[in-house]
């Protein structure tokens, strides 16, 4: 599995309102991969963080012109790369 890594790896959900990142791996269960997939998002994708509830349980990203939303849960298992 080709792994893109870089000294800003962090996780999804460590990120804030406004910043930006590129996936660098996503570490989940094949339907949520799948289901990530249909809405574009993959390694290698730039995203921005739109929208984050109190406490970080959703979170609303925008990829390619697509806003997703996404628990708390499943953000933490995305790993990305601030940009």
């Amino acid at each position: 599995m080709l792994q893109i890594k870089g000294q800003n790896s962090m996780k999804l959900s460590e990120l804030h309102k406004g910043d930006r990142a590129m996936i660098v791996k996503i570490d989940t269960e094949d339907s949520l991969k799948s289901r990530l997939l249909s809405f574009g998002v993959s390694r290698g994708s730039e995203l921005s963080v739109e929208e984050c509830s109190l406490g970080k349980k959703t979170m609303e990203i925008l990829v390619d012109d697509t806003l997703i939303g996404l628990r708390g849960e499943e953000a933490s298992k995305i790993e990305v790369e601030r940009l």
